[in-house]
């Protein structure tokens, strides 16, 4: 290698060479640096790749085309979902219908509603589903369907005292008709609790109803209950809708009204009677008096009853047995003629009073 020969095979002049060595020994400062190793070979690299700017700090890089597959998949998903909605439209069908009657439930009634719920598709209850085809599938379970007002004082009574009583109310409903000892047909001793042990004329209707039931002494009067040994109950669940509402009663009590309907879903007991399944639908209007104990003889914790009245369909038309006695098969009660009722209109009052004794009325639905 000459003396002026580089590493890399480059030469620098005699001259300039001669001027480096000199200026080297006298010390100058702006002398030229001989280039390290390291340097030299940081060099070379750099002259051997092809030049590629560090990236900027806005910069931004676009990405590559994705693969149109997706697109492509995307397509024969849609075609198949056309094929099966063109060969089989009723399984479509089915499952928005399946989508539906697991919807939440209605908002709770705060008012008397002006017409009867809409038609639905006419389909028949199954073990699984036993309120299909009914407006009662959208209804809530049980308690929940019966909406409470807010309390406010009314009269002597704060809204603390209000609201503990429209709570009590409520408790009766459900002890009286939700309650599943009862519907199985055993005593409602904690509904009966709650009604005033010195209401003469109610507790003499208790007295005998149960022990001999009648046309005027009936314990459906105000209790929702079936003989084990003719129906049972479809599940656990009953869907309720209703409501109560309060006002300021006499002597300084207050008088809640409670106007509910009950959808009972029951098929034939024993074995095999699984596939025949009838709603009962039993709506109740009950007026309760809560009474001021200084003016009228009561009992802590226990209210009076001023008024009850109830209707039903598919729930027995013949002589009283204390049980409601839903129709099942070629039950000959189901082709009687009678009255035409809409069980789930409940945007008019209720008419059969205590001890009226009407036509068997026919549910134009259930």
């Amino acid at each position: 290698m000459g003396a002026g020969t580089e590493p890399d095979g480059s030469s620098r002049s005699d001259e300039e060479w001669e001027r480096f060595l000199r200026e080297s020994v006298a010390g100058t400062a702006d002398a030229p640096k001989e280039p390290s190793a390291r340097a030299r070979a940081v060099a070379r690299r750099l002259r051997s790749e092809p030049a590629a700017g560090p990236a900027g700090w806005r910069s931004y890089t676009p990405a590559r085309p994705k693969r149109r597959t997706g697109r492509y998949a995307a397509g024969l998903l849609l075609s198949l979902a056309l094929l099966v909605v063109a060969l089989a439209p009723e399984r479509v069908l089915d499952l928005f219908d399946g989508a539906e009657s697991h919807s939440a439930p209605l908002a709770g009634e705060t008012a008397r509603p002006t017409q009867a719920p809409p038609a639905t598709a006419a389909e028949r209850p199954t073990r699984e589903e036993p309120f299909r085809g009914s407006p009662a599938e959208s209804w809530a379970s049980g308690e929940a369907g019966i909406s409470v007002p807010e309390a406010a004082a009314v009269g002597r009574m704060s809204a603390a005292e209000v609201e503990r009583d429209l709570t009590r109310s409520r408790d009766f409903l459900v002890a009286s008709n939700l309650d599943p000892g009862v519907l199985r047909g055993e005593h409602p001793e904690k509904a009966i609790a709650l009604i005033n042990p010195h209401q003469k004329d109610v507790q003499n209707l208790l007295a005998t109803a149960f022990r001999s039931p009648s046309e005027g002494n009936d314990p459906v009067f105000l209790f929702s209950r079936f003989q084990p040994s003719h129906a049972r109950l479809v599940g656990d669940v009953v869907k309720t809708r209703g409501r109560l509402t309060y006002q300021e009663g006499e002597h300084g009590g207050l008088q809640v009204t409670a106007d509910v309907t009950f959808v009972y879903p029951v098929t034939r007991a024993g074995e095999g009677g699984d596939d025949d399944i009838v709603r009962t639908i039993v709506r109740r209007e009950l007026v309760l008096s809560w009474d001021n104990p200084d003016k009228v003889l009561t009992a802590p914790g226990t209210f009076s009853v001023v008024s009850y009245k109830y209707s039903m369909t598919n729930g027995g038309c013949g002589a009283p047995t204390g049980y409601l006695t839903p129709p099942f098969g070629t039950d000959g009660r189901t082709t009687e003629p009678g009255t035409e009722v809409d069980p789930y209109d409940r945007a008019g009052p209720v008419v059969r009073g205590e001890s009226s004794v009407d036509e068997c009325a026919r549910a134009t639905r259930s």
